[in-house]
């Protein structure tokens, strides 16, 4: 099955639930029931190793992807596993190493709720609040409160909509934008309704956080979640990353055909432009173990009290825009603050996949194993099968032990 899914602006990534969705379905990746012992770690290097060098083969020409990278963290593990394959550039022969840096796209969205909610339990603001208390130079959105910026249901447009925005990027990738300008493309774009992603949302997150701490975003993630955990391998900059952290990544392609004002990109190693389009929205960079570190802190509750941390993991339905208790196979995919949570007939996990101009990147947590895996890929292409990896990554930790076999006559 083909999905459309996350587009290479953050705002494609309206996608990234319904369609990734979608494809992992159909790919069966789905939510173990109980893990058993692993086994030793070099063996599954290796096998997860085979895993990437399969995709690379598979799909390389496809989706113009040279480098993939993964890593997995066992429920207790101190350590992850982290394996790569492929090459730093597309008929390249540099072998792409495990500690590569990589473009995580809206995965960073989870890092701004984050920002927000920890304001909120040190008593700073409301994710309540109307946005017209911190931002009043925004009438038009005066009354849309912060919660729904980061639910995805404001009715805010996303600013990577606007062909303006998009011809003004094409004709210059090293262009520095500044936040009040790509909430200024959103501006003349019509309300949306319901459910529907935007990153403008998440650069007027970020501008709360700044207005609130009266220090920058960058400052503010350092500080509280960057130092604090041991991430040296996670990385922040408004605009251009400077050539010590930029050298870490592998090339990065644009190959998408369906935004016509970006096809002077096409084919193109996007890496080393500037990511201030991104922002908040999705501008970081990361390690595949870095992130696995984060993404079990995230989840793990080790960032927030618990009424913040129930409220990240608050959820409304990608289809109705409406809150819902936990997802269903009757409405499998829900949205929460900066995370997503997805029902298949054998269980619930949380996920997201964040894509840049070049760059994917996928995080997944099984809850009921407690196993952690990311991976990123270095392209954007028309047809994104990371479904596809994932699965052949997580029937290689079914078949170590480290989830369990789907229970006998269980839904696929």
């Amino acid at each position: 099955m083909t999905a459309q899914r996350v587009r290479p602006l953050p705002s494609r990534a309206a996608l990234v639930l319904s369609a990734l969705a979608a494809l992992l379905l159909t790919a069966g990746l789905v939510a173990p029931a109980a893990a058993a012992a692993p086994v030793a770690a070099p063996t599954l290097a290796a096998d997860l190793q085979a895993d990437l060098e399969e995709y690379l083969q598979a799909r390389g020409a496809a989706e113009h992807v040279s480098a993939a990278g993964v890593s997995v963290l066992p429920a207790d593990a101190l350590e992850s596993v982290d394996v790569s394959a492929g090459t730093t550039q597309y008929g390249g022969t540099v072998p792409v190493p495990a500690d590569a840096l990589w473009q995580i796209g809206s995965n960073t969205k989870a890092f701004t709720s984050v920002l927000l909610l920890q304001l909120e339990a040190e008593g700073r603001l409301s994710i309540d609040d109307p946005l017209g208390r911190w931002l009043p130079e925004y009438p038009q959105w005066a009354g849309v409160s912060l919660r729904r910026l980061l639910s995805m249901t404001s009715g805010i447009p996303t600013y990577d909509d606007a062909s303006g925005f998009l011809a003004d990027y094409a004709a210059d990738p090293l262009r520095e934008f500044s936040a009040a300008e790509l909430v200024g493309y959103a501006a003349g774009l019509p309300a949306t309704s319901g459910y529907s992603y935007s990153n403008t949302n998440y650069v007027l997150a970020e501008m709360v956080v700044e207005r609130v701490t009266g220090t920058g975003y960058a400052a503010q993630l350092s500080a509280r979640l960057l130092g604090p955990l041991g991430l040296t391998g996670t990385y922040y900059r408004s605009h251009r990353y400077p050539a010590g952290i930029a050298d870490r990544q592998p090339a990065g392609y644009y190959s998408r055909t369906t935004e016509p004002e970006l096809s002077p990109l096409a084919g193109q190693d996007v890496s080393r432009d500037s990511l201030s389009w991104a922002r908040g929205a999705g501008g970081m960079l990361s390690t595949t173990a870095d992130m696995t570190l984060w993404v079990r802190a995230l989840y793990g509750g080790w960032l927030l009290p618990p009424q913040q941390m129930a409220e990240l993991m608050s959820l409304v339905s990608t289809a109705t825009g409406e809150p819902i208790e936990a997802t269903s196979p009757d409405d499998p995919a829900g949205f929460g603050l900066g995370v997503a949570q997805l029902t298949d007939a054998l269980g619930t996990f949380w996920f997201y996949e964040g894509q840049t101009l070049g760059f994917r990147f996928l995080h997944v947590y099984f809850p009921d194993s407690g196993v952690i895996v990311t991976m990123g890929l270095n392209s954007s292409p028309d047809e994104d099968r990371i479904g596809d990896l994932a699965t052949a990554v997580y029937d290689t930790l079914r078949a170590h032990g480290l989830v369990a076999p789907a229970p006998v006559g269980a839904a696929a």
